[in-house]
């Protein structure tokens, strides 16, 4: 017999405003505490010297983190130059110098290149990992870290302003799997000098808004009373970009048992023949999401069962 889980069964997505000098995996733990909650999972890393945006998952919720991590996410962040590190951010010792110092035309300029799909080399204090180690292990252990370039997607990047002759402020907005650590330092090399990353803050992931974090002070001070509980959005609040087809009661309860339905048993057969095959969709009966599913083989086949 499975064990049961301790704390209130919670669904839903929560937006935390994560503080500075915290991990994302300690922001969890204290959203999970306070809220008395017995699962909570978040929907995409922010390093422990970066602020902002935490979408945390909830309950039936964390079945649909991926779809969180894959969404677009804006940052605003600072890059100091004439140091490089090697954290690429404040947080590391300092590797490199130059007395090189860009102007606000040669930023401008440079920008262009970084817009579009792009190689990008991870920082080695990250959680990739290699040979089953992460990386930022071997790292402090001394070890020679070799990381291989990625294919990553850099939708939009703006100077925002020019702080001083050694600071400059930036907004960005990209797809998954971007580190913002090595951006800033790409940016500086490819300027002529060095560079690392002085401030970091997440501002938006999808449609979870800055503007709606709450931070967990707050949260703490709301409990698990129904008020912090009211902050919840729902389940398929990170679903928006995938087809919904809507089921009878009788045929909620054939996918909740994990079974396949020919799609010309449905009682919305037509919605659904219009959707291609394999592409993700989410059933919902009664105002509840119901499954993750595809159509395969003429068929609406779940593949994950949330128990709502």
């Amino acid at each position: 017999m499975a064990r049961k889980r301790k704390g209130e069964q919670v669904h839903g997505w929560l937006v935390v405003d994560k503080p500075l000098n915290m991990s994302s995996a300690k922001a969890v733990f204290y959203a999970k505490k306070y809220l008395n909650a017995s699962k909570v999972g978040h929907g995409g890393t922010l390093d422990p010297m970066a602020s902002g945006v935490l979408p945390l998952a909830f309950g039936e919720a964390t079945k649909t983190v991926s779809y969180a991590a894959n969404k677009l996410k804006k940052y605003k962040f600072t890059i100091r130059w004439g140091e490089a590190r090697d954290t690429d951010d404040l947080e590391g010792n300092i590797i490199d110098t130059s007395d090189e110092r860009p102007n606000v035309s040669s930023i401008r300029n440079i920008l262009k290149r970084f817009i579009g799909k792009i190689n990008q080399v991870p920082p080695i204090y990250s959680a990739i990992k290699i040979s089953g180690q992460r990386s930022y292990k071997l790292a402090r252990g001394g070890k020679d870290v070799v990381l291989n370039p990625r294919s990553v997607f850099i939708e939009d990047l703006d100077l925002i302003k020019v702080l001083s002759k050694n600071e400059a402020s930036f907004q960005l907005c990209c797809g998954k799997g971007v580190y913002v650590r090595s951006l800033a330092r790409d940016l500086a090399q490819a300027l002529g000098t060095v560079g690392c990353i002085s401030s970091l803050r997440r501002t938006q992931v999808g449609n979870f808004l800055e503007k709606d974090a709450i931070s967990l002070d707050q949260l703490k001070v709301l409990g698990h009373k129904r008020a912090a509980v009211s902050k919840l959005q729902p389940v398929e609040a990170v679903l928006d970009d995938i087809p919904a087809l809507l089921l009878t009661e009788e045929e909620a309860k054939i996918v909740k048992d994990g079974m396949a339905i020919p799609l010309v048993q449905l009682s919305e057969s037509q919605q659904a023949l219009q959707i291609e095959v394999a592409t993700p969709l989410y059933t919902i009966c009664r105002g509840k999401i119901v499954a993750l599913a595809k159509i395969e083989s003429g068929r609406i086949r779940p593949y994950r069962v949330l128990n709502l």
